[in-house]
């Protein structure tokens, strides 16, 4: 299934975190490597990928390092079939998604097994806009 989506990292005093993520590393869940993007004290990465089994896994990856101040870690994804970037932040060392005003998080139903595949990561949908129901 081709999903294009595009990752964006932003963290305060991340540079030296995030270096290794730059370079091609083989051995890790995920494929590709993150472009930094900003400069500064509040540094930004970014990474696209082509297909979602070239994601799955970098959630975890990302909660899984050492953060120097793990409260300033936001973590932006959009999906091609998401309305907008949806945003992810560290609480209690978890990546959370955290809801945005006017949107809904959608999932499709397999059709064989009526449940939602835990892999799914659905799809961000304006609540505001043409043919999104009602505003939240």
């Amino acid at each position: 299934m081709s999903r294009i989506a595009e990752v964006i990292v932003l963290a305060r005093d991340a540079e030296d975190i995030m270096k290794p993520l730059t370079e091609r590393d083989d051995s890790r869940a995920w494929t590709g490597r993150f472009v930094d993007i900003g400069q500064g004290m509040f540094g930004g990465w970014a990474i696209e990928f082509v297909r979602r089994s070239r994601w799955v896994g970098l959630l975890g990856h990302l909660e899984s390092l050492p953060w120097p101040s793990p409260h300033t870690v936001q973590v932006l994804i959009h999906d091609e079939e998401d309305d907008c970037f949806g945003l992810w932040m560290m609480h209690d060392g978890r990546l959370v998604e955290i809801p945005l005003p006017r949107t809904r998080r959608d999932f499709w139903v397999n059709h064989y097994t009526g449940e939602v595949d835990a892999d799914c990561p659905g799809m961000l949908v304006r609540t505001d806009g043409p043919g999104g129901g009602p505003a939240e």
